[in-house]
């Protein structure tokens, strides 16, 4: 598929500090690509260098295989969307909506005929003679979004424009932006940190770490084959349990825990490495018994009731806590119960994760005097 940003090698730093760390990626055209991420992993700053807010310390990007470096926010085909919807106060919804066309002297005509396309858009027909301050959170945020569209920019960007909603209001604006997105073909470049948000709205999601791309992919993917610990542990609930690849048969790998052993498919790692293995709640699976190729043994410390699921916690002999989840209407066993964990091979993904300072600690040891 043709891309319409292209983002080259890009470095950001700030003083001493770097932001963002060798990035590269391209953004396609029409489609609703997230940046996820915590805080400070450098997702806005990587936007506010697309719009022409910040400047790369290196690399380049480009849109529609233009290089930007150097244009002003102005004169690239983009717009902003903000988390505090930048409204004027003073002005009517109709003039907020017209302000960019109206800087641009287009015709009152056309600027009325676009206006009034723009607000039937996002569902706000007949607001056009109110304030800002006469309307909801939710409003506000459409009406942002009308005047971010109406120069017709190439690539809408969004930072946070939910964060300020609440739960109710900030899950139906998700739906709506998904629909107006795909009515106009237009593509979006959304920043957050809600991993559900992204999930929900995502063609793909593009999840950084430390400013460091760990994964870009489609939400299926991202949620069922994370690509690294960062990935498995930050998007949703996920079991990682580490150790060492004991044995091999063609993709079926043996994998030595502190505890005990478990089997998973793989074709990437090698004998004796040190993997993570990401197993959802929803898959992880206990009974009474070991199961053939598993033996890793819990205890059930406590249930925990989520409308019809149940959240089973097994506590494993190094003291490190697992979560199962399973229908309500499954009998419970009691607390205290002994049980044995286990998986089908195929629900596990194997991690090669060198990134994991437990890994180091024999080729970095510290001594004490």
């Amino acid at each position: 598929m043709e891309s319409i940003v292209r983002i080259e090698n890009v470095c950001k730093d700030y003083g001493e500090n770097r932001v963002v760390r060798s990035l590269s990626m391209d953004i396609r055209k029409g489609e609703f690509l997230t940046m996820l991420g915590p805080s400070g992993c450098g997702k806005t700053t990587t936007l506010r260098m697309i719009a022409g807010f910040e400047q790369p310390t290196s690399g380049k990007i480009y849109i529609e295989d233009t290089e930007i470096h150097g244009k002003k926010p102005y004169q690239r085909e983009v717009n902003t969307v903000f988390q505090n919807y930048a409204l004027f106060p003073h002005m009517t919804i109709f003039d907020n909506v017209a302000f960019g066309l109206s800087i641009r002297k287009t015709p009152k005509e056309e600027i009325r005929k676009r206006v009034l396309e723009m607000l039937e858009l996002v569902q706000l027909t007949g607001y056009e003679n109110r304030k800002p301050d006469q309307l909801s959170g939710g409003q506000k945020q459409r009406v942002a979004i009308a005047r971010a569209l109406i120069n017709r920019p190439k690539v809408l960007l969004l930072d946070e424009p939910l964060g300020a909603l609440d739960l109710k209001l900030r899950k139906q604006m998700q739906f709506e932006l998904k629909r107006l997105q795909k009515r106009l073909g237009i593509t979006f470049v959304y920043v957050t940190h809600d991993q559900e948000e992204a999930l929900t709205m995502s063609d793909r999601i593009a999840v950084l770490s430390k400013g460091i791309l760990e994964q870009l992919d489609c939400p299926k993917n991202i949620y069922d084959h994370p690509a690294s610990r960062f990935v498995a542990d930050f998007i949703g609930e996920s079991n990682l349990f580490y150790g060492t690849v004991q044995a091999k048969r063609g993709n079926e790998v043996v994998v030595m825990l502190e505890t005990g052993t478990v089997t998973a498919l793989s074709d990437d790692v090698r004998m004796g490495e040190i993997v993570d293995i990401s197993v959802r709640p929803e898959n992880l699976l206990m009974s009474p018994e070991p199961t053939p190729g598993f033996y890793c043994p819990g205890i059930i410390k406590e249930y925990v009731f989520v409308g019809n699921v149940q959240k089973v916690i097994i506590m494993l002999p190094s003291g490190k806590e697992v979560r199962v989840n399973q229908s309500a209407k499954i009998p419970e066993l009691a607390v205290g119960t002994n049980v044995f964990l286990y998986w089908e091979k195929e629900d596990a993904v194997v991690i090669s994760s060198p990134d994991n300072p437990i890994f180091h600690a024999v080729d970095n040891p510290v001594y004490s005097e």
